[in-house]
């Protein structure tokens, strides 16, 4: 035997011995040797790769150690979109969960359902093809994320390879990535000694190791992960969530301990109350437990809403409390004006977080409540919601402690305060105020709105103090020599920015009248203003009856869009605008047909000519409207490419299949290209 067939064994038995180890470790919580064991392991292939690298496998143990940083993530699209999950913040909303799933289901009898620990970590997103990890990515906005597949691999919970033989064509795998609570604890010791900033919890230490463009920091950071659930799936079928997990763990992923399978809804309030009670013993973060219906073949039917999946339920665990002192009450102002009020708190650690504000919302509240300067106040923190002031300690109340009114002028720019009739909220009347210009800044350039990567708070802060930016339509004034000359901000991320602002010029009329920040105008109400009168100057002289006219628009929406364009100088932001160049395309006439007015629309797989944004954008101008899943509802499914499991769900529906040849023929009828 040659030395090269001795080394090419020997690597063969280590990356062996090694994955078992893992998997004893990770999967089983059971090791049977020393770190120090497995660190020689470790030590002995990198070696051996070392001296003969025509031997090295994307798969091989050693990958996990990092590789050359990265100057950015790429975005990567999930084959089946990854959803959020409703909340039920107590029992009876625990309850009422069961009922719909029972009621939709047409069933009387005691539903099956499986129950997991809510990790408070960070949801990822893993591609297996043929057992082999090709992808890992971020939830992203639950349809796009970003690619981070270097850094997972660093992650020893993370199978690069399925452990079994029987592995599926293709599988996406969803999990937790997070840290432990000791081990959290440690990594901020030792960013104190070296004087880094303390990361505020576990999940923002994942979150934030996850994200390094240098997966040797990540490497670095002890991180683990739990599988949980299943996405697009090619070569596999499961009947129920327990199989899954049982499957899951034969794959060689880990799978949380404290999983349960119950029969019936009281059953799932007994093993909440009893995690309820171990939270604290659970060695990670947990914010609640997760509720699944069983049975996988009721997960079809019940399918989703335009948010979450009817057969999954967040059920969350009390709020945290603790108690602290209110050493100032502060005013910040928002886009819109609005002046919210916050308690500056003593320092109370509440969940595993430092808490050192907390909300008061409005005058209402903190007269409702009767919170005051140097008040003892009781302070509740929820999950990842603000920390709010609950009621104050009447026996603890200083002597001379005055009632809090908020300021009649505007602590940002000192313009006059106005609270209007039926408003909870007062607001400053400059529409120039600094503050708001930030905020609508922000908003402007947003991924809802204009897009313009890069263009974040603390650009903008920064912008903001050169006096750069002092209106939106600065935004399109900055050229790459100002940008470049500031600290931190090289010749390339100048490039990168005016790169992603002249991109953003060229927009749709939906995304530009949600960028421009009206009241009571979001995504969904800026493409019905669109779809209705079809450009810029048609809404400016649409009277609030026109306005009203448009379908799920009442008074308060009518008349905050025809106040905003009645406004000269909002219009004339609006004329800069176009002016400096930003354009969108010639929309569909209010009033035209096409072959998608009134039509609902799922687009599934990839597109060779244009991207599934631009697809929607294309539908929602020609008055038809998009969503993320398949319903009997839906007129039209779009089959792109590797089209995933609702091609299947529109098959069994009935709902009519196109392709993207017969979708291009229907945008050149409606005249949309």
């Amino acid at each position: 035997m040659t030395a090269g067939e001795s080394a090419k064994k020997e690597i063969a038995k280590l990356r062996e011995q090694i994955n078992y180890h893992n998997l004893r470790y990770y999967v089983y919580d059971n090791p049977e040797i020393s770190d120090a064991e497995y660190d020689e392991f470790m030590r002995r292939l990198k070696d051996l790769e070392q001296k003969y690298p025509a031997l090295v496998t994307p798969d091989s143990p050693t990958r996990r150690v990092g590789f050359a940083p990265l100057t950015e993530f790429t975005k990567t699209r999930h084959l089946m979109a990854m959803f959020s999950l409703d909340n039920a913040m107590d029992i009876s909303e625990v309850q009422d969960f069961d009922q719909r799933v029972r009621k939709f289901l047409a069933v009387t009898s005691d539903v099956e359902y499986v129950t997991e620990p809510k990790i408070d970590g960070l949801a990822m997103n893993l591609l297996y093809e043929n057992g082999l990890l090709v992808k890992g990515a971020t939830r992203g906005d639950g349809e796009v994320g970003e690619d981070v597949t270097r850094n997972l691999k660093t992650i020893r919970a993370i199978p690069l390879r399925m452990s079994d033989k029987s592995v599926p064509e293709l599988i996406e795998i969803r999990g937790e990535v997070y840290m432990r609570v000791a081990d959290f604890e440690k990594l901020n010791k030792e960013r104190e000694k070296t004087g880094e900033p303390l990361f505020a919890n576990p999940r923002n230490a994942a979150a934030g190791s996850v994200r390094q463009l240098d997966s040797g920091v990540t490497a670095g950071r002890k991180l683990h992960f739990y599988a949980y659930q299943p996405g697009e799936m090619k070569g596999v079928n499961f009947k129920s969530q327990w199989e899954f997990l049982e499957q899951l763990r034969q794959w060689g992923f880990p799978v949380q301990k404290r999983v349960e399978l119950c029969r019936g809804i009281d059953h799932v309030i007994d093993v909440w109350r009893k995690l309820l009670e171990e939270r604290d013993r659970v060695e990670y973060e947990i914010d609640g437990m997760v509720v699944k219906v069983n049975d996988m073949g009721w997960w079809r039917r019940l399918g989703f809403t335009a948010r979450a999946p009817r057969w999954a339920l967040a059920a969350k665990f009390p709020a945290r409390q603790k108690t602290s002192v209110v050493k100032d009450i502060i005013v910040g102002v928002g886009r819109t004006g609005a002046l919210t009020p916050v308690a500056v708190l003593e320092p109370v650690e509440i969940g595993g977080v430092t808490v050192q504000r907390a909300t008061l919302h409005n005058q209402d509240e903190i007269d409702r409540k009767d919170v005051r300067i140097g008040d003892t106040v009781v302070v509740q923190r929820a999950g990842d919601v603000i920390p709010e002031v609950v009621k104050f300690v009447p026996e603890k109340r200083p002597r001379g402690a005055k009632p809090y009114k908020i300021p009649a002028r505007c602590p940002v720019c000192g313009s006059g305060v106005v609270r209007e009739e039926g408003e909870a909220v007062h607001r400053c009347i400059n529409i120039n105020c600094p503050a708001q210009v930030k905020e609508r800044i922000l908003h402007f350039a947003g991924r809802g709105a204009m897009n313009i990567e890069g263009l974040g708070e603390k650009l903008t802060e920064k912008f903001f103090e050169k006096d750069m930016l002092k209106r939106i339509d600065d935004i399109y004034r900055l050229k790459k020599q100002d940008i470049a000359g500031l600290e931190g901000l090289g010749d390339k991320s100048a490039q990168n920015l005016i790169d992603s602002i002249e991109k953003s010029k060229k927009t749709t009329l939906a995304r530009l009248l949600n960028a421009l920040g009206i009241r009571h105008v979001g995504e969904t109400t800026a493409q019905d203003l669109a779809n209705e009168f079809g450009g810029i100057e048609a809404i400016e002289k649409a009277s609030l009856e026109d306005l009203m006219s448009v379908e799920g628009f009442g008074p308060e929406v009518a008349g905050a869009v025809h106040d905003f364009f009645a406004n000269k100088e909002n219009r004339e932001l609006v004329k800069a605008l176009i002016g400096l160049g930003v354009s969108f395309e010639k929309p569909v006439r209010a009033g035209k047909e096409t072959p998608f007015t009134g039509k609902s629309f799922v687009l599934t797989g990839g597109m060779e000519s244009m991207t599934r944004d631009e697809a929607k954008a294309l539908i929602q101008r020609g008055g038809g409207k998009t969503a993320s899943s398949v319903s009997a509802k839906t007129d039209f499914v779009i089959a792109g490419k590797e089209a995933g499991s609702k091609l299947d769900k529109a098959e069994k529906l009935g709902v009519k299949i196109i392709s993207e040849k017969e979708f291009l023929e229907m945008l050149k009828i409606g005249g949309l290209v």
